[in-house]
Formats: structure tokens, sequence, C-alpha cells
């Protein structure tokens, strides 16, 4: 019988590191010393309490090798790994294969915890492989692969499993695997982006307009209403109320959706809907944002009106059109109602109007 003694990495040791992937995180105290004929070409370990799991292939002279590993022991013979504990107890290694830390969702499909990722890309590529058959065993359907950035370099691992990119932001890409045969049921990614723009008119009849800082040569002289992105998880009435203020200063009260625009290939092959909101203005002097605007002012609604862009433009004729009917009472916009849904119990903005005999503020609907 052959014995050796695999010993904890000393860091002054020039040798390679295999890694331990314990449950609570990952730890580097690798094992890296063999003696007699018995070579260690790839160890990976992965610990649950006093108890150790290892896969491993060997290269050995002998048909048996026992090593220690602290006060626990475990061996290797033809195929079998066996632990061996202080007391003489054994079990055996690897009764199933390792799988990747993650929860089922409700449609059949996996979703790998992102936070118990093995951070060596070797123990990755082998732990996903059989992760991905544990689970076609199982009969799942959708995997969904979160890597954050500082591990981006497991990306192409997980590519050349077949995974395909679903969506990215700046500290994850999102990867998607579908392993039933046919067509990929997974929601694709986001297909719209959000826009606002605030018609903000006081009681002088004047309209909140902006020379935005980075446009076309044609729009350099155009006075506009002030208008930008909702951002995730944002309503549409703050996202506009927020837009007004960064741009110009000026704070807003929210009062109705008056139409929105639904656009396709906008940007980066994205459809665009821009939400054109009126506001109520709480505060008069303007503060302009010198990163995106060039100037702000308040514009008589006449001289608005009358700007060559504006009466040449159907789609910002109509806008405006549309919001001269607001302010006469013969146009009814959409406002803002909280509302929960039984359906996942969370709060949602439904908008819409609701006419009463002493509503007077919508007499020509």
């Amino acid at each position: 019988m052959l014995t050796m003694e695999w010993k904890l990495f000393d860091l002054r040791s020039e040798s390679a590191i295999s890694e331990l992937v314990c449950l609570g995180g990952t730890c580097s105290n690798p094992f890296l010393r063999h003696r007699r004929g018995v070579k260690i070409s790839r160890l990976f370990c992965s610990c649950r309490g006093i108890f150790l799991k290892a896969s491993y292939s060997t290269v050995r002279t002998s048909n048996k090798a026992i090593c220690s590993v602290g006060q626990e022991e475990f061996s290797v013979g033809n195929g079998s790994s066996r632990i061996i504990g202080i007391n003489g107890a054994r079990s055996t290694l690897y009764s199933r294969r390792s799988v990747l830390d993650a929860s089922e969702d409700e449609y059949e499909g996996v979703v790998v915890n992102p936070e118990r990722l093995p951070s060596n890309p070797n123990a990755f590529a082998s732990i996903l492989h059989s992760s991905l058959s544990h689970w076609k065993m199982k009969g799942k359907k959708g995997v969904w692969l979160k890597l954050p950035l500082e591990q981006s370099d497991l990306v192409p691992i997980a590519v050349k499993e077949g995974f395909q990119y679903h969506h990215a932001e700046r500290g994850y890409v999102m990867l998607t695997y579908w392993i039933p045969e046919g067509p990929c049921m997974l929601p694709a990614n986001a297909s719209h982006q959000v826009g606002v723009g605030g018609f903000v008119i006081n009681e002088k009849n004047e309209v909140l307009v902006v020379q935005e800082k980075h446009c076309a040569p044609t729009f350099a002289d155009v006075w506009k209403l002030p208008t930008g992105f909702i951002l995730e998880s944002e309503e549409i009435y703050t996202g506009a109320v927020r837009e007004i203020k960064e741009e110009t200063g000026i704070d807003t009260e929210f009062v109705e959706v008056i139409a929105f625009r639904h656009a396709h290939n906008v940007a980066f092959e994205k459809s665009d809907l821009f939400f054109i909101c009126m506001l109520r203005p709480l505060s008069t002097q303007i503060i302009v944002d010198d990163l995106e605007i060039q100037a702000a002012k308040w514009m008589p609604l006449f001289e608005f009106v009358e700007q060559p862009l504006i009466r040449g433009d159907i789609m910002f004729k109509k806008i405006i059109d549309i919001c001269i009917a607001r302010l006469g009472k013969c146009y009814c916009g959409l406002s803002a109602h909280q509302v929960i849904s039984k359906f996942d119990g969370k709060p949602s903005s439904l908008y819409y109007n609701v006419l009463k005999d002493q509503d007077f503020n919508c007499q020509g609907a």
C-alpha cells in the first residue's frame, strides 16, 4: 500500500494552486505535494461541514492511495472514493454529480445563484457541464445564468456549453439555456425604452422650454419641451417630475398623461414609448443643467406654437393641439391611480380617467 500526505498550501511555494470551494464561499487552501508516482493533474473540492468531497484525476503506480487532510482521511481506490472519519466510519464520495447552487422558478426552470459560483474557470466548466446533465435528467426547462462583471472570464465557458446572451447591465451579463427540444420559450429581453416629455404652463400662459446642448444642427435653435428617459423601477409621473427638475430646476406637480407615442427601431433596434405629461409648476426660478441643456426659459404659448418646426411637424403640432385642448377643458388625459392586483400582490399605477358630475376639469369628454 502506498502512503502519502497532502500538505496545506505554503505561500512561499511556487507550486500550482488548486481550489477548495466551500458552501459559504471560496477558500484557497490547496493541496500541492505528490510523492511516489501519484500525480494530481486536477483537483476540485467542495466541503460541507467537516466532510470533504473530491473530484480529481490521478496517475498512479499503485492501486490505492491513502491521504490525510487535517484530522480527516479519505481513500481513493480503483474508481471508488470514500471518506474515512476519525472513528473509521466510511461514506462514498460523489454519490451524485456536483450541481451549481440554484433555485427553481415557477416555470420549471432553474435560476443559478450568482453569489456562489466557482471562481476557478476549470472548476466552473466541470460543474456547469454536470449541472446541465442533472437538470436535463430532472426535466427542467430554462436555465438562467447571471455572471457578475468580476467573473467575466466564465462567459466563454458558458457560451461554449451552449448558453446564449439574454441581456447585460453595467455589473453583469445574463445568459440562458433552453433544455427541451423545440423552440425556446424563455421571454426575450426588454423590447422598449420609455421616455417622458413635460408640458408645464404657468398662470401667465407661458410654457417651460429648453434648448439642448447635444442635438442635430437642424434643431440647434429650436425651443422644445423638457424630455428624458424613465429610470429602472421609476413611475412615469415621478420620472417626468424628476427630468424637469434636473434640466430646468423647476419643481412641478404631475397632472395627467396627455398622450403617448409608440415608435420602433429607435435605438439599437429597440422600440420606444414616449409619454407626454401635463404638469403644474410649483416654482418659477430656472436653474439650467449645464451638462445637457444650453438654455431654458418661460416662453409665451403663442410664440412656442408659431415655431416653424412645431408648425411643420405633424406629430409635434398634434401634441401641442392636444395640450391646448386640455387647457380649454375640451380633452381629458389619464391620471395615475394606485392599485394592488391579486395576481402578484404588488402596488401598480393604473392610468385612467373617471368622470363625475362634480368634476369640472374634463368638461369636454
